[in-house]
């Protein structure tokens, strides 16, 4: 497997683009069967999955996997032998380690768990390359947004949440371990603060770049219009959430600046970067989406699917092939108006509640991913969904490892949930255990961590 560095990452980039179809096409077939063949040599648990897999094959000869499947055979998955999910496990205990490399080599991350069920990945420093490369050459939608970007010093920071070893905080953090002087240009504040402590580092930093989960974003809205927040950014990224057109134009005016978006998970990096038409054009020498059916089969142009089947082309160390992402999506290969020539896509999103509490008549709103990202780290809890009801009613409906007392965990996760709500001035709230099971929407099949039900 050879080397690849940012800059030759950007270079790759630059030359795909300029390439006739006939060439792309080539260089994603070679890209495939590169993968396909180093998962066979190097994964036992691929090398099973493919031993009666031919030389010559097509991508629907693969048969598909998902988070769950890949998650039970961690240790038979992973290309390099010496890695064990327990040791990650380890590592993953003392928090300080976010943005730290196990074993010297690798970046640990993980997922948000869309589905309930989150995912433990590696980034090796090609995988990492390889996402900034995307990352430098096509963020920007638009080239006057670039280029004051670049005028304002380029100073950048994220509400994200922390606390856990997420995409988002985890690589700011493993940036300014490598490069401490660059703690004035880059920063992370917590979503999980009050908003006024938010405000406060916001203020105080002034960011050019203003990034961060479109629901946190919305709580800032008013911060911004009051004259309590007061910074002038001259693009705003959000991720992590589907961003509304309502939402968009909202924070465009409170903020005067142009707003975008993208598409992107943990496992593949940026799926797609979105254009001035907010069409998501798919980075397909590096990616390949399906959309398909509940029963995996493809799904015409133009129709909403059930879901994708994701194929990460740079990963190696983790190979991810024909799996399973539960987005719904809408396939376009028409041309698009802003000329770039990749097939895009329009995305139905992901859909948590803001909640809101009331506190001696004053209302409190609190954004999912932070009230997400609490319960997240309360030990032997495998699955919940919080369900707000009126008067400060909170129902937990909660799924364990095996082997735990119900019990005693969800006493842990009342305690993780109410020391999380008094940190926002939120003293009175009634927390029950669900006699319910975490389920997803029995229309839509998605699944919501927070649901307001007031």
């Amino acid at each position: 497997m050879k080397k690849t560095g940012i800059i030759k990452a950007m270079m790759l980039c630059w030359k795909y683009e300029k390439m006739s179809d006939a060439k792309k096409s080539s260089i994603r077939q070679e890209r495939l069967h590169k993968l396909v063949s180093y998962a066979k040599q190097y994964s036992p648990y691929y090398k099973e999955r493919y031993k009666n897999l031919g030389d010559k094959f097509e991508l629907s000869d693969l048969p598909p996997t998902n988070k769950r499947e890949l998650m039970a055979h961690f240790d038979e998955w992973v290309t390099d032998r010496s890695i064990k999910l327990s040791d990650i496990n380890e590592f993953m205990k003392d928090l300080d380690n976010i943005g730290r490399k196990l074993k010297g080599d690798y970046l640990v991350f993980t997922t948000s768990g869309s589905t309930g069920d989150p995912l433990v990945m590696l980034c090796d420093r090609n995988t990492n390359n390889v996402m900034g490369g995307i990352s430098a050459t096509r963020t920007f939608a638009r080239k006057q947004d670039m280029k004051a970007f670049l005028k304002s010093r380029k100073k950048t920071i994220g509400v994200f949440a922390t606390g856990g070893f997420y995409l988002g905080n985890s690589s700011v953090r493993s940036r300014l371990l490598a490069m401490p002087w660059k703690k004035r240009q880059m920063a992370v504040t917590s979503a999980l603060l009050p908003i006024s402590q938010i405000v406060n580092e916001l203020n105080d930093f002034q960011p050019a770049m203003l990034g961060g989960y479109p629901t946190i974003l919305e709580l800032l809205i008013d911060e911004q219009k009051s004259g309590r927040l007061n910074i002038k950014p001259v693009i705003i990224m959000t991720g992590g959430e589907y961003l509304g057109d309502s939402l968009r134009e909202k924070l465009s005016e409170a903020f005067k600046c142009y707003v975008q978006t993208s598409y992107s998970c943990t496992e593949a990096g940026t799926i797609a970067c979105e254009c001035t038409e907010r069409h998501f054009h798919i980075n397909d020498d590096w990616v390949i989406v399906e959309p398909v059916d509940k029963n995996n089969k493809p799904v015409s142009n133009g129709i909403q699917s059930d879901k994708i089947l994701l194929t990460n082309l740079f990963n190696y160390t983790q190979p991810f092939i024909r799996y399973e992402v539960t987005d719904r999506v809408v396939m376009h290969h028409e041309p698009c108006p802003c000329g770039n020539p990749s097939p895009w896509l329009t995305l139905e999103g992901r859909t948590d509640d803001i909640v809101t509490f009331f506190e001696e008549g004053k209302e409190i709103k609190i954004a999912p991913l932070a009230i997400y990202a609490v319960l997240k780290e309360v030990n032997n809890l495998q699955r919940f969904q919080v369900v707000v009801h009126k008067n400060n009613k909170i129902e937990l409906r909660i799924n364990l490892k095996n082997g735990y007392n119900k019990e005693e965990v969800f006493q842990s996760a009342c305690l993780a949930l109410t020391e999380f709500l008094a940190s926002h001035d939120i003293e009175h709230v009634e927390i029950s255990l669900s006699k319910e099971e975490p389920k997803q929407h029995p229309k839509s099949g998605k699944f919501k961590h927070i649901i307001n039900k007031q």
